[in-house]
């Protein structure tokens, strides 16, 4: 590819959420065994809990796919019929940062006749969180215990194979073509987390947008001084 070909394009960007663009590791191999256990799945409620970046999301987006599901926020909830999200039976969903801040007891009653009219219906649903259910920070009893029973699996930090791939996706969904002098480059430098990953690419590829510059070690030191600094 022509250096031309490798500036940054100030468009929109989409990051490939398919189930083959998922790389399985040893850090999220438990959360993608449960999603591709649906429909046989332990319970109807499942979680993925894990750090931000960490491929929830992503792996929400696989469920979503395979089982028609609609995707709901918290605040959707908020004074609703609890049946309202299941017309029928079999319906499935995804509720994602269900544990963000703002756990109050108007919330904790929702998502408990949430979880009740899921066992109703037979639904299928999919909390994301960044902690396992048991412990968010609830009040409500009868919710505590709804939760101790939630099934669940978490994904971690990852390896140094996982941070290759994740950087390599990272700079692929903004169309930018990254050699792999620059990846070895990064790989010992980078904060192992997915969080910190996302930030650099955005960085880079703001920073090579605006110089009109493709992505280089010398551009990518630049990025790393800014983060360190």
């Amino acid at each position: 590819m022509s250096v031309p070909e490798q500036l940054s394009l100030d468009l929109p960007w989409r990051p490939a959420l398919g189930r083959d663009d998922f790389m399985v590791a040893p850090c999220n191999v438990a959360a993608v065994a449960l999603i591709d256990a649906w429909p046989a799945w332990p319970g109807p409620v499942v979680c993925l809990h894990g750090p931000v970046g960490a491929g929830k999301t992503h792996l929400a987006h696989v469920f979503a796919a395979r089982a028609q599901a609609r995707t709901l926020r918290r605040e959707e909830l908020a004074g609703a019929d609890p049946l309202a999200p299941f017309p029928h039976p079999g319906v499935a969903l995804v509720l994602e940062d269900v544990d963000q801040p703002g756990l109050t007891r108007a919330v904790e009653t929702d998502l408990f006749h949430l979880i009740n009219a899921a066992r109703q219906t037979q639904a299928s649903v999919l909390f994301t969180a960044s902690q396992m259910p048991s412990r968010w920070p609830v009040g409500l009893p009868d919710l505590r215990s709804r939760l101790a029973a939630v099934p669940e699996a978490g994904l971690g930090e990852p390896d140094d194979a996982v941070l290759m791939a994740v950087l390599l996706k990272q700079f692929a969904d903004r169309g930018l073509d990254v050699g792999p002098g620059a990846i070895s480059f990064l790989l010992p430098r980078l904060e192992r987390r997915f969080a910190a990953i996302q930030d650099l690419v955005r960085r880079a590829d703001a920073l090579a947008l605006r110089e009109g510059k493709a992505i280089t070690i010398p551009l990518l030191r630049r990025v790393l001084a800014e983060l360190q600094g």
